[in-house]
């Protein structure tokens, strides 16, 4: 039997590598095995892909199942690979077309009822499915910032059960609509500040000119009251900055609702952070403070307390 294909990415930074999920079904005794450099999160999807399969009413073949995640040689991180390997595994078993499936980039955590949970990173998987020419499948808490992609397929599914019915032809599921963040909340206004004429001079020109900023005071002297208010001060982001600092926030699970905001971030770490938090890194890698404020404001308060400063 000739093996199925779904595509999928794996996330080296912001940046989102294809990663083609290949699924081999052949005659012997039951066996369930992943290869391919995969970390125990994606080692465990083979419970939560038999469990949701068992669910929607069907059962993983009594043979022998060999999935491969290529290239081989590229780590494989998070849980975002459950949905495309059950469909890959539905397509070689013939209950989805499996030319059609290959046609897909595929991102999505299966609950054992087999719910389709929302996952990081999905703008930049849709993204990178655009420029490969290939529809995205995503939850349906996901749709929203997948459809900041473009002119693109986008099948966004609450269920496994709802996706199979969908691509079968009984249920059509909507297409999901990019939302816009809703920015009403008050900004901290530079005008709420009595006198320090000085310092908002100063805040004016490194707003203007994009530069950083340095205030030394006392306890009290008003610096982190000026320095929250610097982000009022820039312009709102256009179109490209908004989805560049998205995809940052998607990679980090901060969008919320999949909602794009044209705000500029302000973000304002505390001292005892980390230094992972503050780059990036962990088991897992992330976009720390640094990455998070890009194109805003990184406010670090108490400056010299911070590790490896000193």
């Amino acid at each position: 039997m000739p093996a199925a294909h779904v595509y999928t990415v794996a996330f080296q930074g912001i940046e989102a590598r294809e990663v083609d999920v290949q699924v081999h079904i052949a005659h012997g005794n039951p066996y369930f095995g992943v290869v391919g450099l995969a970390d125990k999160a994606v080692g465990e999807s083979r419970e939560r892909v038999g469990a949701a399969l068992s669910a929607i009413g069907l059962a993983l073949p009594p043979e022998r199942i060999i999935v491969n995640l290529a290239p081989a040689d590229l780590p494989k991180e998070g849980s975002h690979y459950d949905l495309p390997i059950a469909l890959a595994i539905l397509a070689a078993m013939g209950v989805l077309p499996a030319r059609e499936m290959a046609g897909y980039t595929a991102l999505g955590e299966l609950s054992l009822d087999a719910a389709l949970t929302q996952v990081a990173g999905v703008l930049p998987a849709a993204l990178a499915a655009s420029e490969a020419g290939r529809g995205l499948i995503c939850p349906a808490a996901s749709g929203a910032e997948a459809a900041w992609a473009g002119k693109i397929e986008i099948i966004a599914a609450p269920s496994l059960i709802a996706l199979v019915n969908h691509i079968k032809g009984a249920q059509v599921l909507r297409a999901p609509e990019p939302k816009i963040a809703d920015d009403e909340r008050p900004v901290a206004d530079i005008k709420d500040v009595k006198g320090q004429e000085t310092a908002k001079r100063a805040l004016e020109i490194a707003a203007a000119g994009g530069h950083n900023m340095l205030m030394i005071g006392p306890p009290g002297a008003g610096k982190s009251m000026l320095a929250s208010r610097l982000a009022g001060l820039l312009p709102p982001l256009d179109a490209r900055e908004a989805l560049e600092i998205s995809m940052i926030q998607s990679l980090a699970g901060e969008l919320r609702d999949g909602a794009i905001s044209r705000r500029r971030p302000f973000r304002a770490p505390h001292h005892s952070a980390s230094m992972p938090a503050l780059v990036g890194g962990g088991v897992r890698v992330k976009p720390g403070e640094v990455s998070l404020a890009h194109l805003g404001v990184l406010f670090l308060d108490e400056l010299p307390e911070f590790h490896g400063i000193r």
